[in-house]
């Protein structure tokens, strides 16, 4: 009897641990219990999935086989569990509506509108759009080192940090690629890739911005500046991958690089006589005010547009204005050595 109520006293327990992880919207019974009906019939009021008629491999529970899932479809692993989810969510969100309540979060996420099957159209454009913008910042600065700009006689260019400028440019181009996949849809995987590549870039953002600041142009120097960020850096993405998804910490630890980073700038800005320091302030300010947006959370607006998509649409001009900031450095750099040649 004893182990039987320890048992039971374990369990009510562990539940309550569970109710206070989950969200609000996932924790209310009438949500719950339509999840349970529509797992059962495959329907919400008139709200029908065709998922919900497939097992977990996209074949079809009953029917001939040319009705299997198309594969542009199963990719993104929509089940019936998701889509009654999905239906559910808004559905309850429809009757909170008539009676004056906000929209709350459902398994960690803000109801928002599928178009096509993805998850967050918004964002998924923006980030797009942000895709799009790297890699033109980048061309644009590898024709202008590589075609505009006089190299030295070993045929390499003044500019110290080219090389650098492309590192970057890989790395920011591999976040925003997953940034897109991720707001297509949320899964264990994308969420991951999307987390890590995000730190990465955060990361290596941090050693240029103190390698170009301190003016570090000697290879060993920049190899002691850089081993322990990178070891850092590394060290956290795996606990994120291997050990534990902490949101929380993750928060911390890259709105941590990116306040040092826009220090920095902002403080060489301040202090040197870059003739486009300009650029560099309203690229440090603005992204110092986009930063609140991620602070700052709320439901998304016509169940399309939250804080977060705000700040993919904020970094869409800093990006061209960063992008010209690199370019005009790089001539900065090469005309202030070439006179030193001389």
């Amino acid at each position: 009897m004893a182990r039987c109520r320890l048992l039971l006293f374990l369990a009510a327990l562990s539940s309550i641990f569970g109710l206070l992880h989950a969200s609000a919207g996932d924790a209310d019974p009438i949500y719950s219990a339509c999840v349970d009906q529509c797992e059962k019939t495959g329907c919400v009021g008139d709200e029908c999935s065709q998922h919900c008629n497939f097992t977990s491999g996209g074949v079809p529970v009953d029917g001939p086989w040319y009705l299997q899932e198309p594969l542009y479809l199963r990719w993104k692993q929509w089940d019936c569990l998701s889509d009654c989810r999905y239906h559910c969510m808004l559905a309850r969100e429809k009757e909170r509506k008539k009676v004056g309540l906000k929209p709350v979060k459902y398994h960690g996420k803000w109801p928002f509108q599928r178009v096509n099957g993805i998850q967050e159209p918004v964002s998924v454009a923006l980030s797009a759009l942000n895709l799009a913008m790297q890699f033109h910042g980048w061309v644009s600065f590898f024709i202008f080192v590589n075609y505009k700009l006089p190299f030295r006689p070993n045929r390499k260019p003044f500019y110290e940090y080219t090389g650098l400028w492309h590192i970057y440019a890989i790395f920011a181009m591999n976040s925003w690629f997953w940034s897109v996949v991720f707001h297509s849809r949320d899964v264990d995987l994308t969420e991951k890739l999307d987390y890590s590549s995000a730190v990465a870039l955060l990361g290596f953002s941090l050693i240029l911005a103190v390698l170009r600041v301190f003016s570090v142009t000697d290879e060993a120097a920049r190899v002691m500046v850089s081993a322990p960020l990178v070891a850092f850096v590394t060290t956290h993405i795996l606990y994120l991958n291997c050990y534990q998804l902490d949101y929380g910490l993750n928060m911390k630890v890259c709105l941590g690089m990116g306040i040092l980073q826009l220090i920095l700038w902002a403080v060489w800005a301040g202090v040197t006589r870059h003739p486009s320091r300009w650029k560099l302030w309203v690229v440090v300010i603005g992204g110092a005010l986009a930063a609140l947006l991620e602070i700052y959370d709320f439901p998304p607006y016509r169940g399309f547009v939250d804080a977060h998509a705000l700040w993919h649409a904020t970094t869409i001009p800093l990006t061209f204005l960063w992008w010209s900031f690199v370019r005009d450095d790089s001539e900065f750099r090469t005309t202030a050595l070439i006179k030193k040649a001389k």
